[in-house]
């Protein structure tokens, strides 16, 4: 019996699913994320002018690098990287001329990357970088990598022996602009959009390669609308830092969101980043005043809210003004809202959750994401 078949009908049930997970591939927690971007250095100011980051470090001609260049940017634990290539014929600009601005790197915080390497591998990954170390004045990294679905690859990266601001290569980076956080602390979890047939196939690569468990499963009855469907399997480590949903479309009368996603970014890939902050309400409103849209909740959607979740700490009226959405697992409940695509491509968006709890996800507010997603799909006539 494979690593999947063990887990893939596990009920959540609080702490025991992480359980379930296997230890050979510890992880610490998301050491960054890269996106590969048309323009970095203007990425990079929207990204601190509209989300609240902060300059960390740079690398480009400046500091040696001959074929691109990119700003590092924080925001509590979270760090990205937004890098453009000088060379149109690199593969840099090949991922952007294909899928846009998106994620090409989701690094993960190991304490051997050289084991995690090792574990993958001989558990089926096929290979993006070898184990390598690279040094500088403050210490070493080491670090490896594999491919995952689409162009998205994972790095491994061990940080302790390493003291500076970020990766050797890099230089610190104050551009002298600094505007305030919006309340950003870490990330919570990065979905991804595949092809119709394959989130089985990817959740069972999570499971045997990376020893993951299949926290909780969605099917086309929980996630659905009279038009568009979906199917979802979360995949956690062991510890519950890592989650990974793995989304494919369901069959259904119009264009899923997650068909217009595979058109629009021609592939697979990274549909969201979801953001974790300590108070949502905060958060959203300064993301507002500096031109995020966030998708609209419709009224009706707060009339049963207090019969699904049950007695919370929020004003009702305040989540309502905010488009704020409530929803509930067996620990506890969760607030959470969804910008609309931050590109020209129906793409890549984000999430805000705070959770007060809850450490899985609901099931009560698919029914009003989707119907919202539709009518930004209506507008974009792509539904």
């Amino acid at each position: 019996m494979d690593n999947l078949t063990q887990v893939k009908n596990y009920t959540y049930t609080g702490e025991k699913i992480f359980e379930k997970a296997q230890d050979f591939l510890p992880i610490n927690g998301t050491d960054y994320v890269e996106l590969y971007v048309g323009n970095a250095k203007q990425a990079a100011h929207f990204y601190k002018t509209a989300l609240g980051f902060e300059d960390l470090a740079y690398a480009g001609l400046e500091t040696g690098v001959r074929d691109r260049t990119s700003y590092v940017l924080k925001q509590g634990k979270i760090r990205i990287i937004l890098t453009s290539p000088f060379d149109p014929e690199s593969d840099i600009a090949h991922h952007i001329r294909v899928h846009g601005d998106g994620v090409k790197v989701i690094a993960l915080w190991v304490d051997d990357a050289y084991d995690a390497y090792e574990q993958t591998i001989k558990r089926g990954a096929k290979s993006y970088l070898k184990p390598e170390t690279i040094k500088d004045d403050q210490g070493e990294i080491r670090r490896s990598g594999i491919h995952t679905y689409g162009d998205t690859v994972h790095l491994f990266i061990e940080r302790k022996n390493y003291k500076g601001d970020f990766l050797p290569g890099y230089e610190k980076w104050d551009s002298g602009y600094h505007p305030t956080s919006v309340g950003l602390k870490y990330i919570d979890h990065m979905v991804g959009n595949v092809n119709l047939g394959a989130m089985n196939e990817w959740a069972k690569f999570y499971a045997e390669v990376m020893g993951f468990a299949n926290l909780i499963t969605f099917d086309d009855k929980d996630i659905s609308t009279d038009y568009t469907a979906l199917m979802s399997k979360v995949m956690t480590n062991g510890n519950g830092y890592i989650k990974f949903p793995i989304n494919e479309p369901a069959e259904g009368k119009k264009k899923s969101q997650i068909e217009e996603y595979l058109d629009f970014y021609k592939g697979p890939g990274c549909q969201h980043i979801a953001v974790a902050t300590d108070d949502i309400v905060f958060t959203i409103s300064e993301m507002k005043k500096r031109g995020i849209d966030f998708l609209y909740v419709p009224g009706s959607y707060y009339d049963t809210v207090g019969e699904r979740v049950g007695v919370i700490e929020e004003d009702m009226n305040e989540l309502k003004k905010w488009g704020i959405m409530v929803d509930r697992d067996e620990e506890g409940y969760l607030l959470q809202i969804f910008t609309k695509p931050i590109e020209d491509r129906p793409t890549l968006f984000l999430e805000i959750i705070q959770r007060k709890g809850a450490k899985s996800f609901g099931k009560g507010n698919f029914k009003a994401l989707f119907e919202s997603i539709e009518a930004e799909q209506a507008r974009r006539g792509t539904l």
